[in-house]
């Protein structure tokens, strides 16, 4: 057996859920949305709403002395139960209103429109306005129209709509049916939508009457704090803490965070989730550009936390927002770049295409954005961002599913599906370059970690298939150098071909997290440890937030036989996933080479226990003469894993000093193909096994590269 790295093997496997932290609870029913120019109209409307009883924000009233005047604008509209809009043509034509109203239809509040004329919608307004209801200014006289807004709240907030319930349609018919209406734009026809533009619509956000900052300005940081090795051990580490630092982001780095499904399904979660993860795959290509990891910039999906503290916690000095609703072959997506130093929008955009189009409309979002964060492009940042695609709107939405399976359906069943998904990918679109390599490391996973018997060979036969085939359709794909070089070493022992592979994949995707991680693990195997640190440490340095990748550190510092620092990376992960016994069992073993036995006992009994902790107590109870309870430990893994574990039960008796008995296991896991041979080289249990012939006999027929030791 073999522990794999940033989920090299297994990678549709989702990152721990954490409790959502809310920027602001609901403190008032009503925002008030208007134009300057409405002013008289929305002071009028507000000061009948709160006679009426109902709690209002406007405007500049509402805004503190002192404060940010954007900064009070997201919050209330953050904390609003309900959002009315003074809808006009001076309206119509506010960047300061078509951003609020993006913000709440973002942040799922309902709208409510009070239109004062028959001014055609923008197509942005179309678009965030589209499931709203609204009060005709025309009907009643004003106190009537106010007659009719309060009832309609009232009833609203007394009866919210349940999640997915479309803005406030459902309380304002209710409310007064006869004066209440859907705007006659056709524009606004979910069906007829496919119609409209195919190019993109401009958002006018820089030029307005009221100062835009997305959410709050710059502030002091908390930077983490990895806790004391003596402090952690055996116990549940403590949560990070820290000292206050300045904020100084690398220059050109951005997080792209998860986009919000607007489609009112959360089943479509994996579309807005997979087009995201897309997204920031194309960033990765542009070598000016340095990007966040995909697993820390989803952590903070469905919280409400401030994009300063996003862009702090991840060390990035812009992120990339938006939302995406998809209708049947057609997308509508809109995305924002904020400078996270100053909080101000580098850029906007709205989108409407046909789904078969997405692969090229990524490379315009991709393009936009290094424009706007003014780094330079590759003459072929085009071609490198399209690179192994597909323009079959089916086989895309396939290829997603695979990669971003229902995340209660987590590990056999959860990667068989995800295959199931990636072959539905490859039979619609056959030259689908990235749905290989995916599948690649999708069936290299389950080879590892669920197959039994001759199955196991049957599916890194069916990785290798993939792999080969992602790269003979697409040479220039790193990411399928890295899984053909995953394959390679786990799969079929081929340490020299899978070396090239790596550094083939290094040179095309440098700035990919999973590829700078999966190559640290291999290069700290076979023994290059200072430059597998080096690339962990930049792996982990652009997923800051992802377990694995600290994970992953921790095993590579291991290998270098750098034990504190392992210990801390693995605090680190354990701090982010306190759930992770392989961790708990891994920073065990370090502490064991450090002489802590007891506080490595305690690290290694936490439960549940797999493999890793069972190897770990064998050791640990060994060196405590607890001999019967060690071998209490290797006769479960025995009898749980057979002959599948072979590599690890040569570690445990190297350790008790029965070399025959271990040199046999090794043999063992030679003819078996067991994918821990790959460590053979740096593997610290296996020292007193070093110098015996049959051992050394081993390592030459593995021909592990040369200039490994």
């Amino acid at each position: 057996m073999h522990e794999s790295g940033d989920s090299p093997a297994n990678p549709i496997e989702p990152s721990p859920a954490s409790d959502a932290t809310a920027d602001s609870g609901s403190f008032h029913d009503v925002f008030v949305s208007y134009a300057t120019q409405d002013a008289a109209i929305a002071n009028a409307i507000v000061i009948d709403l709160e006679r009426s009883g109902l709690k209002c924000w406007i405007a500049p009233r509402d805004v503190a002395p002192g404060a940010l005047y954007a900064d009070g604008i997201i919050r209330a509209i953050n904390g609003a139960k309900v959002v009315v809009l003074i809808l006009s043509k001076n309206a119509v034509s506010s960047p300061h209103v078509g951003k609020e109203i993006e913000r709440a239809s973002a942040k799922q509040r309902p709208i409510i429109a009070l239109r004062s004329d028959a001014t055609p919608l923008t197509p942005a307004l179309e678009y965030f306005l589209s499931e709203s209801q609204w009060i005709d200014f025309g009907v009643g006289g004003t106190a009537a129209i106010s007659s009719r807004l309060i009832e309609a709240l009232q009833r609203f907030i007394a009866h919210p709509p349940g999640p997915g319930t479309p803005n406030a349609a459902g309380a304002v018919k209710a409310a007064a049916p006869a004066q209440i209406g859907r705007p006659a734009t056709p524009g606004l026809n979910r069906s007829f939508m496919a119609v409209i533009a195919i190019g993109a619509l401009a958002l006018a956000y820089f030029v307005a009457d009221k100062v835009w900052l997305s959410k709050h300005g710059p502030a002091a940081v908390t930077q983490p704090v990895e806790p004391s090795r003596v402090a952690a051990a055996g116990a549940p580490p403590a949560n990070l803490g820290g000292t206050t630092a300045a904020f100084a982001p690398p220059a050109h780095s951005i997080a792209v965070l998860p986009f919000v499904n607007m489609s009112g399904d959360p089943k479509q979660d994996y579309f807005s989730d997979g087009l995201s993860e897309e997204l920031l795959n194309s960033l990765t290509t542009i070598r000016d550009l340095r990007v966040a990891a995909r697993t820390s910039s989803f952590f903070f999906k469905g919280k409400e936390v401030d994009l300063s503290e996003i862009a702090r916690k991840l060390n990035v000095g812009a992120v990339l927002e938006g939302s995406v609703r998809k209708d049947g072959g057609h997308v509508r997506i809109t995305a924002q770049l904020i400078d996270a130093m100053t909080g101000f929008h580098l850029w906007s955009q709205t989108y409407d295409r046909d789904l078969k189009d997405i692969l090229t409309l990524q490379t315009e979002i991709a393009t936009a954005v290094t424009r706007a964060l003014q780094a330079t492009l590759m003459a072929d940042a085009a071609a490198a961002i399209e690179l192994g695609g597909t323009q079959n709107p089916q086989a895309f939405d396939a290829y997603l599913r695979g990669k971003n399976p229902d995340a209660g359906n987590i590990g056999k069943s959860g990667l068989l599906a995800g295959i199931a998904a990636l072959d539905e990918a490859i039979r619609l679109d056959p030259a689908f370059a990235k749905a290989y390599a995916s599948k690649a490391l999708a069936e290299t996973g389950f080879a590892e970690y669920y197959g039994v018997g001759a199955e196991i060979r049957e599916h890194f036969e069916r990785a290798r298939s993939a792999a080969e085939r992602s790269l003979q359709l697409a040479p220039q794909l790193g990411e399928a150098h890295s899984a053909f070089a995953v394959v390679l070493a786990n799969g079929f022992l081929d340490f020299n071909g899978a070396l090239a592979e790596h550094q083939r994949a290094l040179s095309l995707s440098p700035n990919d997290s999973g590829v700078l991680l999966r190559a640290a693990w291999f290069f700290a195997d076979i023994g290059r440890t200072d430059e597998g640190a080096a690339m962990g440490r930049r792996g982990a340095s652009l997923d800051q937030l992802n377990w694995r990748a600290y994970r992953s550190l921790a095993v590579v510092l291991s290998d270098a036989r750098k034990y504190p620092e392992a210990i801390e990376a693995a605090n680190r992960s354990l701090t982010l996933n306190p759930k992770d016994t392989r961790q708990t069992a891994l920073r065990g073993l370090a502490l064991l080479q450090l002489g802590d036995i007891d506080a490595a006992r305690r690290s290694c009994e936490t439960p549940p226990l797999d493999w890793e902790g069972q190897l770990c107590l064998a050791l640990a109870y060994n060196k405590l003469h607890r001999r019967p309870d060690a071998e209490a430990q290797l006769a479960a893994m025995k009898a749980n894993l057979g002959e599948a574990s072979a590599y690890q039960y040569a570690e445990i008796y190297a350790q008790w000093g029965d070399s025959a008995k271990a040199l046999d296991w090794i043999e063992t896991a030679y003819r078996l193909r067991d994918p821990g041979m790959i460590a053979l080289t740096v593997d610290d249990l296996l020292d007193p096994l070093r110098k015996e012939l049959r051992f050394q006999e081993i390592l030459h027929k593995l021909s592990f590269p040369t200039d490994a030791p």
